[in-house]
Formats: C-alpha cells, sequence, structure tokens
C-alpha cells in the first residue's frame, strides 16, 4: 500500500503512461470521507478527469475497463473509490461537463 502522499502520484503516472491523455485531472477527496469505511481500511476516495484519444470508439464501460486494468492492482489496496469522467477529444464540450 502506498504512503498517502505517493498515493494520487502513482495513480497519475500509470493514467498518463498508458493513456496519454491531453488532460488529466485526479483530486484526491479522502477527507470528505473520514470515517468511512473504505477511509478506515486505508483506501482513499478520487475523482478523475480524463481527455484521451484512447476512449475513441469505446463505450463508457469500456472506457471505465480501460481505466480499472491500468489500476487494477491499486483498486484491491489503495483506491476505495474512484469517480470517473473519461471522454474522447472529439467529444463536444457539454459532454465534458456533464459526464
Amino acid at each position: 500500500m502506498f504512503d498517502p502522499a505517493e498515493r494520487a502520484v502513482a495513480i497519475e503516472a500509470r493514467l498518463r503512461a498508458a493513456l496519454a491523455p491531453q488532460e488529466l485531472t485526479l483530486v484526491d477527496e479522502s477527507a470528505m470521507h473520514a470515517g468511512h469505511e473504505g477511509a478506515k481500511s486505508g483506501g482513499s476516495h478520487f475523482r478523475l478527469h480524463v481527455v484521451s484519444r484512447k476512449f475513441e470508439g469505446l463505450t463508457k464501460v469500456g472506457r471505465h475497463r480501460l481505466v480499472y486494468d491500468v489500476l487494477h492492482d491499486l483498486m484491491k489496496r489503495d483506491i476505495h473509490a474512484l469517480a470517473m469522467t473519461l471522454l474522447s477529444p472529439d467529444e463536444p464540450s457539454t459532454a465534458r461537463s456533464s459526464s
């Protein structure tokens, strides 16, 4: 298990290497979930926004699976919850704010 300070750095590094994103924002929302069961076990809560050509032609489920594949071992011990907005660069700006 990563130290909480290193956790976000490791997640972002993996996503950048695998997805070559045009945009990537990862926000640690763990403090908002203090006392929650996942927080007690050491897992963190994150919100992720990624724009990548790797998502072109994939369904929403396919995009999520791609991210889960990249983070698979971290999902078991370091990440308790991951809210995701995953877009391709060609999606309209309305999709960017509502996905």
